[in-house]
């Protein structure tokens, strides 16, 4: 071969591989995320994808229903709800938030409610939790009832224990859980929030209503201290300036008439866990903070590309379910 066509053999295998990365980066999740997205148990059921009529708009959820469950028995169920730009799939990843092992392991039916979205294949959602985010809340989207429309759409499809509904979420989705407890009191028992504060307009809830927060020191996006992160968020005008997280607990405790000192439920390197009890209706407001993981979701094994490992130093899938399991019943 003759240096005139090496020289075009070179730049032909140079531009395919950059056209080959380019490519990956396009398509979606790298080979180490999607090995990674399949390391769960091979029985896990597929999910069941649905479509409500809701309002005028077409919304949908996906459904994990473990395949161990006894129909003639009720079972908990838990809506996990997506952050600000994500989408059902990406919480349903069980790699970025193990929720569906859980569901197996536990016996738990889960859903994963998409927000509202103006683009095809419902990507970008947003959450309407009050002062925040984006579309869903620009478009005063009724996410409150479309919680509740989910809810009783399950419970037309499998067998649900009425006094065990929750509600978790990350970020956007976080901030959404905490619109439900304060405005739907009535179906969800406990809530969970993780990297979200409270953005609530305003909140009398109907009953005292268990509540766990879970977030980094480090969180660059929602920040701990309070305020949104600089960089953070391409347009700023589609989010707000972040409640902190110690605000965000207090206004629990005073919700909830907490009249007990916090105490520690967990403590170790990288994470500390204090609960607060002596609630009205025996609810408990428990917060957990790693000293590390930026904005992400404690033990997962994929984050978003380029952002901070998430936290090993607690399992926040594990810590949600044992908060949830023991939250008072009616």
């Amino acid at each position: 071969m003759n240096a005139s066509c090496r020289h075009g053999f070179l730049w032909l295998m140079a531009a395919l591989l950059v056209s080959t990365t380019l490519s990956a980066h396009a398509q979606g999740p790298s080979l180490r995320e999607r090995l990674a997205a399949r390391q769960k148990a091979p029985d896990m059921p597929e999910l069941q994808s649905v479509v409500l009529s809701h309002q005028g708009l077409e919304r949908r959820y996906l459904l994990h229903v473990p395949r161990s469950l006894n129909p003639a028995r009720p079972a908990p169920l838990i809506l996990a709800f997506h952050g600000g730009g994500g989408h059902a799939e990406f919480m349903a990843d069980d790699a970025r938030y193990g929720l569906r092992s859980l569901a197996d392991r536990e016996g738990v039916v889960v859903a994963f409610p998409n927000g509202y979205s103006r683009w095809p294949g419902n990507k970008l959602a947003t959450w309407n939790a009050g002062h925040c985010c984006g579309d869903a809340r620009d478009k005063a989207i009724d996410d409150v009832a479309f919680a509740r429309a989910v809810v009783a759409d399950i419970g037309s499809r499998t067998a649900i224990d009425p006094d065990r509904v929750y509600a978790t979420g990350m970020s956007n989705g976080g901030m959404m859980a905490y619109r439900l407890a304060c405005e739907a009191a009535d179906v969800f028992r406990a809530i969970a929030a993780v990297a979200g504060t409270d953005a609530t307009l305003a909140c009398q809830p109907a009953r005292p209503v268990s509540v766990l927060h879970i977030h980094a020191r480090d969180d660059t996006h929602v920040l701990y201290q309070g305020g949104a992160g600089e960089g953070a968020f391409r347009d700023r005008s589609k989010v707000m300036d972040f409640v902190s997280v110690p605000e965000t607990v207090e206004r629990w405790i005073v919700r909830n008439r907490c009249t007990g000192a916090p105490r520690p439920v967990l403590q170790r390197d990288g994470a500390l866990c204090e609960v607060t009890e002596s609630c009205d209706g025996r609810a408990r407001v428990q917060l957990c903070v790693t000293e590390t993981g930026g904005h992400s979701w404690p033990g997962a094994s994929v984050v978003r590309r380029g952002k901070e490992p998430a936290s090993q130093a607690l399992d926040a899938s594990r810590v949600i379910w044992e908060f949830f399991s023991q939250a008072p019943s009616r």
